[in-house]
């Protein structure tokens, strides 16, 4: 029964909603251990299926491990041969066990197990299955591995990113595989309430090459609505000025946007220089975009003596977009992430203490879920094993027949 008092109602949300569920993580790097571990965050158990070998991050050096860390917290481990058949039975009695599966691991691996989607939902009609792959499943590249660098490359990303006399450049982190994460657990979740109407799980599929072009909404309605075809500019935007304009300060750079003829008005007022608003090259977005030269070295001119802090107070405090083009470094020291909840400590059974990322968002005024520290590989082997119902002498036996690690 619904109450009409809202210290109840909060009083009775719980910190973590997805509590009782339960996430079976066939991923590797990136993406599908990131949706598993979004959920996690939100209250579902997961557990981490390795190979005996380990996630292939953990191969790949210090960033690789590094992925681990941020990807796999809060997970229990088992490392698994799947292609043993001892192996695969325990996976199918995991999977009898659990709610959604998520999977990101080369196009047919999963399949040629026996462990798609397929099969899997045949036997578990209410499971719900996400696979992320790295071309969409229809198309003719879907047979492709696919990483984030090809995604932003075949999304057209890469095309508009860059200077336009340099090559093309990626966005400086794996962007798409982090999106294609949240973008898959917003899948998952929607799947979860639907179950609860239909009873039914779902088969859900996502692409890293979806994301991408996804994530690129507003260019590509720009261009299927019939703009010019998109090209590099580097800063700026190409059809507004000033906005996401990189100007140099005393002591390093910033973004700025005031492209709105209001917010233009404004800025030239704040700085001191009312008339440039009436200059006819600068008087209206379409002039400011075709003397945008000029326009740049205006900017220059009006903001270069200050320092970045400085114009964040100056021209944020009178309702212009700026932004100071920070370090790792100052951002972490500054008092907007500090203060925001999202750096939280993982600790380890075994002692081990990092900091780590929260999730981007809270839920009220709970606190922010804080997962234990990722586990190593097959860390909770016999545990798992034992929750799902092997005693002893079984696992054991399984571990002599190389199944489990």
């Amino acid at each position: 029964m619904n109450s009409d008092h809202p210290e109840e109602r909060r009083a009775a949300r719980p910190a973590t909603p997805l509590a009782g569920v339960r996430v079976l993580d066939l991923g590797q790097y990136i993406a599908g251990p990131g949706a598993a571990m979004a959920l996690g965050e939100l209250g579902a158990s997961v557990i981490k299926i390795e190979p005996v070998a380990g996630d292939q991050a953990r191969h790949i050096g210090r960033y690789g491990e590094s992925m681990i860390r941020a990807y796999s917290r809060g997970k229990r481990s088992i490392a698994l041969n799947l292609k043993s058949e001892a192996g695969r039975a325990v996976a199918w009695r995991l999977i009898a066990d659990s709610d959604v599966v998520i999977q990101n691991l080369r196009p047919g691996a999963v399949e040629s197990l026996g462990l798609g989607p397929a099969a899997v939902r045949e036997r578990f009609p209410r499971l719900i299955y996400l696979s992320i792959s790295g071309f969409a499943s229809q198309g003719p590249s879907r047979d492709r591995p696919g990483y984030d660098i090809a995604a932003q490359a075949e999304s057209g990303l890469m095309s508009v990113t860059g200077e336009p006399d340099r090559l093309p450049q990626k966005v400086g982190v794996p962007v798409i595989d982090a999106a294609a994460a949240h973008l898959g657990a917003q899948a998952v979740l929607a799947a979860l309430y639907g179950r609860e109407k239909t009873g039914l799980g779902e088969t859900l599929q996502t692409s890293l090459l979806e994301v991408a072009v996804h994530l690129q909404a507003t260019t590509w309605s720009d261009y299927l609505g019939g703009a010019p075809e998109p090209m590099r500019i580097g800063d700026g935007q190409p059809n507004n000025a000033p906005a996401a304009e990189v100007v140099p300060t005393r002591d390093g750079h910033i973004v700025l946007s005031a492209y709105a003829d209001d917010h233009w008005a404004r800025f030239c007022r704040v700085v001191g220089r009312e008339a440039l608003a009436r200059d006819p090259r600068f008087c209206t977005n379409a002039l400011r975009v075709e003397h945008r030269g000029e326009l740049r070295a205006v900017l220059r001119e009006c903001l270069s003596g200050f320092t970045s802090d400085e114009c964040v107070v100056l021209l944020g405090g009178n309702q212009i977009v700026v932004g100071a083009v920070r370090s790792y470094r100052q951002v972490l020291e500054g008092a907007d992430l500090q203060q925001s909840g999202m750096l939280v400590e993982a600790v380890g059974a075994d002692g081990i203490r990092y900091r780590a990322l929260g999730l981007p968002y809270s839920l009220g005024d709970a606190p922010r879920a804080t997962p234990p520290a990722a586990p190593a590989c097959g860390a909770d082997t016999d545990r798992v094993l034992a929750d799902a119902g092997y005693g002893a002498a079984e696992i054991a036996a399984l571990r002599q027949a190389g199944a489990v690690a």
